[in-house]
Parts: structure tokens; C-alpha cells; sequence
């Protein structure tokens, strides 16, 4: 089989630096965490986290009363995935660059960064000045066609030869179920796979095999069977068993789409060998599926080619969420090919089968405007080129940490996306039944608690085990960031 370069026509990667210095080696992270997880776990000593716990009753009392007469009102007190509840949720004022401010005036250094989006950092100023120019003549939204609609998406074509046809809508969920939508109303097939341990939002379909592989609809609760009776799953890297279910699904009616995360489901928690997403391009190819690369998080994260730039790899969809517009609000898409995403308009006029979407808010002037000043400034500063460096210094500075004070955890990044595993939580599955359901409880408090203490030492990360980094973060940040952690991670000992 001959393998066409998938950027050999393009020049938009001419003068960008790659986002990812070296792919880390899939084996050699997988045997770490199978080690961390076969001991036990080595939390913060009693007495230091009493210390940590302490500073959030006496340092974030703002926090504490706003969230506690938030509960009142909202269920749990807190409405967003990434907020981090334990001891409870922080209320931050304040977002500029590589810091947040919580509503006690505390200063944190970000790793959080909105869940991925923001790499060119938190609030960045020339592209909040343009949301505010756009917002003073036409307003955040007029419900019809604005002219950075099709300046957003150009601009994505540009850098993604294979976004012939671009579609927004609200958010990654939206995006996810839009592509899905498509690919089984291009295809006539029904079934769809996707990697087990994969978060590809929670539409009712995509809500089977969530954050553990192997558990189906463990999580389901509030879904009717049938909607995720056309859902498969395998486990990551086991392409052999993705091919069996290719091969079932082919005895009844065919796969509609195969669907991953590019690096590893939950953003490369899970990481997948760098030959994985071409393997599975090849299968798709095979069996007749269609290929969705879900890019709420690498999109430009990982270069402006996205994953699919960096591992040369052509996907037939791509699900966007608000890394398309810098991390402004209401944004997601999915754009590929142009026969399968022209079944979104197919069906006006009566010219073919529509795929239905929708969305009041979807393209909005605020949301393009952002999305397409905040490429710009990507292009212009090599953003995520900086950002990955910024990566690779946190991670190497998180090893030596590791090896002087002898600790089991295990660090890797690719490129400005690093996962710090020092419970192993997420690495859990049904394959060690008795571990998880014995060791699931304390492993994930044991999360818990590492957020909370990195937190009280001035470090927001994402569920105490990943960070992103932006290109806000210079040698300064980390190495200020690298200190704060040693502090916490030199603490840890026995349970």
C-alpha cells in the first residue's frame, strides 16, 4: 500500500516548528503505570495534607460561601466538568496569560487552561481586543450569516487540507453527534467504534465505554438501550479487536464510522502508539468506515495541522470544540471530506438525504471573530510550538523531581499536553476487576488530594493528573511551577 504524504501539496507547516519534540514511547509509559498501579499508593503524609486542607478554610472563604449558596441553586454547586470540587469548588475572578485569580485574591499558576483550547494563554489581549471592537458595532449575535464565518473556516481549511467542507455548532458534544450523524447518513450503516476510555462528549451514543474501558453503559444512567445499541468499543492500541468487531459489524449492515482520540483516549491518559491512527486508517479503508478524528483537544494544540498534521494521517471527519476559537464560548464543528459533510445541507431545495443539525448559537460573530484572531496570533507566534516546549521543560523538571525522592509516579507529555500519574485512577480497568473494584475508591481520593494540595501550593491542573501548558508559560513559570510541586511530591509516603 503507497502512502501519500498528506501535506505534500500544502506550505502552511513552512515556517511552523513542531509542537511535539519526540512521541513518548508507548511501552515503556504503559509498564510505568502498570507498575504504579500493582503498589500501593503513596498519597501526601496526614499531617502535610491537613495543611493543604487548611489553607482552602482559611485562605478561600469567598470561594467556600459563593460555592456553598451556589448549592442551593445548582446541583452540586458546580456546573463545569473540569471544575475541581475537593475540598470544594475554587471561584475564579481573575484570568490573564499563565495565571488565575480566585475570588479571595489568590494567585495560581494555570495548567488547567479551560480544558485544553487556550494555548496562546488564559484572556490574551489581541484577540480579547477584537471580540470587544466586533461586540461595540454588531453585538455577540444576530442569529444570521456574518462575515468571519467564512473567515473562520478558510482559515481552518488552510491549515487542515482535509476540512474541504467546514460546519459550526455550539460545542465538541455537538460536534461529536454531528459527525456521527453524517457518517451514518453518508455510509446507509449503522454501527459506530470507538477507542473504550475515549471521552467524545455525552450525547446518548457516546456516553458507552466512558473514561473506563470495558464498562459499556456503566455510565448510561438516563439512556434508553437503544441509543447506544449501535455503539462498540475496543481497548486502546488492540487493533486486533478492532478488526474483529469490523468484521461483525460487517455480517450486520457494515460500520458507519470508527472514532478516537488521537493520542490516546481522555487526551493521551491512555496513550496509543504513533503508528495507531494509520493502522486504523487503514481499517477504516478496508471495512468501508469513515475515520472521525475527535480534535476538541489537539486541534492546534499539537500544531495548527493537528493531530492529523503531526501524525500524517487523513481522517474523514474532524470534531473541533473551542480550540477553533481560542476558548471563547458556543463553539464546536466537524469538517472533512465534502460529499459527507454536504449532508448537512442536503435535503434544501430537495436535493438529497439531510442529516439534521442545528443550533441558534452556532456561528456566532463572537465566537468567529475570536477564532479567527486567535488562529492568526497561533500563526504568527508559533504558539503551540512554544507551548510543547514549555511541555517537554515540565515534564523533564516533574522527572527529576520523581527520581531524586525515589516516587513510582509516572510523567510523559506529548508535546504541551502532560499527564502526571501518581494514583493511577485512570489506568484502571476491567481487565484487573478485583483491583478496580478494591483499589478505585482510595486511588481516586487519592487524586483528589493531590489536586488539593497543588492547589494550596499556588497550581491549578486538570483532576490533579494532567496539565496543559500555553505559550504564556516561559522558563520563569515553569520553573516556579517545577518548585511548587517538589514541595508537594516530596510529602508523599506511604497510605
Amino acid at each position: 500500500m503507497v502512502i501519500r504524504p498528506y501535506y505534500q501539496n500544502t506550505d502552511n507547516k513552512m515556517n511552523q516548528q513542531p509542537a511535539i519534540s519526540e512521541y513518548p514511547n508507548v511501552d515503556e509509559v504503559y509498564a510505568k503505570l502498570e507498575k504504579l498501579v500493582s503498589q500501593p499508593i503513596r498519597p501526601v503524609r496526614r499531617e502535610k495534607m491537613k495543611e493543604y486542607l487548611d489553607y482552602f478554610e482559611t485562605k478561600c472563604v469567598g470561594s467556600k460561601e459563593l460555592t456553598d449558596e451556589a448549592k442551593k441553586i445548582i446541583p452540586g454547586g458546580v456546573q463545569h466538568n473540569l471544575a475541581f470540587n475537593y475540598p470544594f469548588p475554587i471561584a475564579i475572578e481573575k484570568a490573564e496569560g499563565a495565571y488565575l485569580w480566585d475570588a479571595d485574591g489568590n494567585k495560581y499558576i494555570d495548567f488547567l487552561q479551560a480544558g485544553g483550547p487556550t494555548i496562546l494563554g488564559s484572556n490574551y489581549g489581541p484577540v480579547r481586543d477584537k471580540v470587544i471592537e466586533m461586540l461595540q458595532t454588531c453585538g455577540p449575535v444576530t442569529g444570521l450569516f456574518h462575515e468571519y464565518e467564512l473567515k473562520l473556516a478558510q482559515q481552518i481549511q488552510k491549515h487542515m487540507p482535509s476540512i474541504e467542507m467546514f460546519r459550526m455548532l455550539g460545542s465538541g458534544t455537538e460536534g461529536v453527534m454531528a459527525a456521527v450523524r453524517a457518517a451514518r447518513t453518508f455510509t446507509k450503516k449503522r454501527y459506530v467504534i470507538k477507542v473504550g476510555g475515549a471521552y467524545h462528549g455525552w450525547s446518548d451514543s457516546m456516553v458507552y465505554g466512558l473514561h473506563v474501558p470495558g464498562t459499556g453503559r456503566l455510565e448510561a444512567k438516563g439512556i434508553p438501550r437503544g441509543s447506544s445499541s449501535s455503539t462498540g468499543e475496543f481497548y486502546p492500541n488492540a487493533l486486533g479487536i478492532l478488526r474483529s468487531k469490523l468484521i461483525l459489524n460487517a455480517l450486520r449492515g457494515g460500520t458507519a464510522a470508527v472514532i478516537v482520540e488521537p493520542v490516546g483516549p481522555e487526551s493521551g491518559t491512555r496513550p496509543v502508539a504513533k503508528d495507531f491512527n494509520q493502522k486504523v486508517r487503514e481499517l477504516c479503508d478496508e471495512f468501508g468506515a469513515l475515520l472521525i478524528f475527535d480534535e476538541v483537544v489537539t486541534g492546534f494544540r499539537l500544531g495548527l495541522g493537528g493531530a492529523q498534521g503531526y501524525f500524517n494521517v487523513k481522517p474523514d471527519l474532524t470534531v473541533f470544540g473551542k480550540c477553533i476559537t481560542g476558548g471563547y464560548p458556543m463553539a464546536g464543528g466537524v469538517g472533512g471530506r465534502r460529499d459527507v459533510v454536504s449532508t448537512f445541507a442536503a435535503g434544501i431545495g430537495g436535493v438529497g438525504e439531510r442529516a439534521y443539525v442545528g443550533g441558534t448559537l452556532s456561528a456566532n460573530p463572537m465566537s468567529c471573530v475570536a477564532g479567527y484572531y486567535a488562529l492568526l496570533e497561533m500563526e504568527r507566534t508559533n504558539a503551540a510550538a512554544i507551548a510543547g516546549k514549555a511541555g517537554d521543560r515540565l515534564t523533564k523538571g516533574l522527572q527529576a523531581i520523581i527520581d531524586k525522592h525515589s516516587l513510582p509516579f509516572v510523567v510523559y507529555n506529548q508535546g504541551s499536553i502532560v499527564h502526571l500519574e501518581t494514583a493511577g485512577t485512570m489506568l484502571l480497568d476491567l481487565r484487573h476487576l478485583l483491583r478496580l473494584l478494591k483499589e478505585l475508591k482510595p486511588r481516586k481520593h487519592m487524586m483528589e488530594e493531590m489536586g488539593a494540595a497543588y492547589m494550596a501550593n499556588g497550581i491549578i491542573t486538570l483532576a490533579g493528573s494532567r496539565m496543559y501548558t500555553s505559550m504564556a508559560d516561559t522558563d520563569d513559570v515553569i520553573d516556579d511551577a517545577l518548585a511548587r510541586f517538589e514541595t508537594v511530591l516530596k510529602e508523599c509516603g506511604e497510605a
